[in-house]
């Protein structure tokens, strides 16, 4: 027998020499001997924090990836970065904060994994902008690497009902419109959220874990396997070993994240009908990889794939339920036998998508979250990208659960979600009317807010549907109702949302995918001639840094 492989790609500038024995002794003051400097080093990033349900475990399941690594021969090391609650940072300023962290943790990520020469990553996350995040700084790396998902929360209980995050912020809705007490909001809020993991329905963190599943990135049953799950803490020993197999097999990341591969992530977040911020996410993702990913992508692929599952926030059941049917591999096992998916693509297990799906179980007969492909809720994806005079770089709409395909009415305009908020609690918006919430882009807001309050505020005082919203900010997973985001370009860089006045007759058409407003060219030229650009809102840190950087929406919202 020859000798084994040397698996230390780049930590070997460190492990050997004499030069190195000042770093070497730094290492052996954390726990290093002799013989794991001989090992592949193998960092594993944690986004473990107490400040959300999402990430308060993700300590242990580290700790559990840590052992996976070294009882496989690897010397494991775990470092933290950071992790914001879109849940807690919502509907104030906190929430400028939330994708400019997805850009933090992803440079955390790179800048520890570049400076300590690991030779392979095991990221774990949890919160929205974990994933994206981690697989951005993967993509960078491109050094053999395995994500793990923190797992979903299980859902909370009220007078036998199950609810979650969204069920509170449209509690306040309901609140304000005179429809609950005092004591039933208190109650709601006490229910919602009974323990660790991340929101329960198809919102942004379980749409992004299904899509870093589907693109081969994780292991398989990784996104919907709930976060106190015995599973999830086999999963990350399993993770640990997988990354050391990777390293053997010389499959790096971008063997792995290829335009087939976000294919599939797409194809999978359309069936699932999940989070309009998956489009913001897999452009950032494929960017980082080098794959040349746009928003017709998204339109090309949502024509072929039907929407099949009956998930929150606009159908009635949460990830565990999807979990305990078959999950995220039984869903993938459907689109896989109709054609929807390339097999071929090569995963994390080191085995073509085809052949994980070959030892998964199909969905179980007898349930009613997804639906067979020839009985499908819509038969096209729900999230439609739109275009027009009023976003030439395109707009998304989330059309789940809509049986309103059109929307024509005069527009309110807001420039500020503090400002639409308040005159929805003044009953200044109407049905048929378009709310337009602007200068929250990227660059404007700065940080791109997401909507939820504005959204559950609507629903919750019985306009939902009733009232459309444009917004060249976002929203949250957990919004539904008649939203259009990701405005293009943004009001701050003088995009047409930027010249809308009160009384413009807007259109949103699902079906012909336009979003216009009915002004002649000659007028828009003409408000644009007057439109005068306002400061950026930050002058200094982290916002001001972020709002001069980064790219426009249709492009994923990216600082590098």
């Amino acid at each position: 027998m020859g000798n084994p492989k040397d698996l230390r790609i780049r930590s070997k500038v460190i492990s050997e020499g004499v030069n190195r024995v000042p770093n070497r002794a730094m290492l052996r003051a954390v726990g290093f001997t002799d013989e794991d400097f001989k090992k592949p080093m193998i960092g594993v990033a944690s986004t473990w924090s107490e400040v959300t349900p999402c990430n308060m475990h993700i300590n242990e399941l580290a700790a559990g990836a840590k052992q996976g690594v070294r009882e496989h021969g690897g010397a494991p090391l775990i470092f933290n970065t950071i992790t914001v609650s879109d849940g807690i940072s919502m509907g104030h300023g906190g929430m400028l904060f939330s994708l400019p962290s997805r850009e933090t943790i992803a440079d955390s990520i790179e800048i520890v994994t570049g400076a300590e020469r690991f030779d392979g990553l095991v990221a774990i996350g949890g919160c929205d902008k974990n994933t994206p995040a981690c697989l951005m700084a993967i993509g960078r790396l491109n050094i053999p690497s395995v994500y793990v998902y923190g797992g979903t929360i299980q859902p909370g209980k009220l007078d036998g009902k199950d609810v979650d995050i969204v069920t509170a912020f449209e509690a306040v809705g309901q609140y304000h419109d005179g429809k609950m007490t005092d004591e039933q909001l208190h109650k709601v809020e006490c229910s919602v959220c009974p323990g660790p993991g991340s929101c329960g329905g198809m919102y942004t963190a379980n749409t992004m874990a299904a899509a870093a599943e589907a693109m081969g990135m994780s292991l398989p049953g990784s996104s919907s396997t709930p976060a106190i799950s015995p599973d999830k803490a086999a999963e990350c020993d399993a993770a640990g070993k997988q990354v050391i197999s990777l390293l053997e097999q010389e499959i790096y990341p971008r063997d792995i994240m290829t335009k087939e591969a976000f294919e599939n992530a797409i194809t999978v977040v359309m069936a699932l009908g999940g989070s309009t911020n998956a489009f913001l996410h897999l452009l950032a993702i494929a960017h980082s990889a080098g794959v040349d990913l746009s928003l017709d992508d998204f339109e090309r692929i949502r024509l072929r794939v039907p929407h099949l599952a009956d998930l929150k926030p606009s159908g009635r059941h949460v990830m565990q339920d999807l979990n305990d049917i078959g999950g995220i591999p039984g869903v993938m096992k459907l689109l896989l036998a109709e054609g929807l998916l390339h097999g071929d693509c090569l995963t994390v297990t080191g085995k073509t998508l085809a052949e994980n799906l070959a030892e998964a179980a199909p969905l179980k007969n007898d349930q009613e979250i997804i639906r067979p492909v020839n009985k499908p809720l819509k038969p096209n994806g729900p999230l439609v990208v739109l275009r027009g005079n009023l976003a030439p770089e395109g707009a998304v709409a989330k059309m789940s659960g809509m049986k309103k395909l059109r929307f024509v009415g005069p527009a309110k305009v807001y420039d500020s979600e503090e400002a639409a908020t308040e005159a929805i609690l003044r009953n200044e918006i109407q049905k048929g009317d378009v709310l337009v919430i602007r200068y929250c882009g990227p660059k404007g807001g700065p940080g791109m807010p997401e909507m939820l309050s504005v959204t559950a505020l609507i629903v919750g005082k019985g306009l939902g549907g009733e009232v459309a919203l444009m917004t060249d900010g976002r929203f949250s997973g957990g919004s539904h109702g008649f939203v259009v985001g990701h405005v293009a370009p943004e009001a701050q860089v003088g995009g047409p949302i930027a010249l809308l006045r009160n009384g413009d007759l807007i259109t949103i058409d699902s079906e012909t995918q336009q979003i216009t407003i009915d002004v002649t060219e000659e007028e828009l030229a003409a408000r644009a001639q007057a439109w005068m650009q306002p400061p950026l809102k930050v002058n200094s840190g982290v916002l001001a840094k972020y709002a001069r950087l980064v790219s426009s929406a249709s492009r994923g919202a990216v600082t590098d």
